[in-house]
């Protein structure tokens, strides 16, 4: 099953960097990035900011303002956060499209390993297994 609409690819996508600003390890090195990432989700189409300045994320747009932008399907993030999806390799493949800062973006990878577990807790506490893969 994949998620229903943009509330679900918010919650979870980007409730893992909530959880991430939360982390007394990872939260101060996502903010030394002093990037500001907007990561554009199809099927469902959602926009979320997150904002490593402000440590926040929100909600966003097509005309949001941000230093780096990465594109993929909300099937493909979900996969990333459960440790399925090498970075490098799919933006070879252009399943995940970058723009801008794409040098923070990679410095930002090696903190997700830690989040991997969190992620799945995340679904699995919600009922939604069916988006463990």
């Amino acid at each position: 099953m994949a998620f229903t609409d943009a509330t679900e690819v918010r919650k979870y996508l980007g409730g893992i960097f909530e959880v991430a600003f939360a982390d007394p390890e990872i939260g101060p090195r996502l903010k030394e990035t002093g990037i500001v990432l907007k990561t554009v989700y199809t099927e469902p189409e959602a926009v979320v900011i997150i904002d490593t300045v402000a440590g926040e994320v929100r909600e966003g747009d097509a005309s949001s303002d941000s230093t780096a932008e990465m594109s993929m399907t909300a099937d493909t993030g979900n996969a990333y956060w459960q440790g399925k999806v090498n970075l490098p390799l799919a933006m070879a493949k252009s399943k995940i499209k970058v723009q801008g800062n794409v040098a923070s973006l990679l410095k930002l990878a090696p903190l997700g390993k830690k989040l991997y577990p969190k992620y799945i807790s995340m679904l699995e506490a919600d009922g939604r297994a069916d988006l463990v893969v």
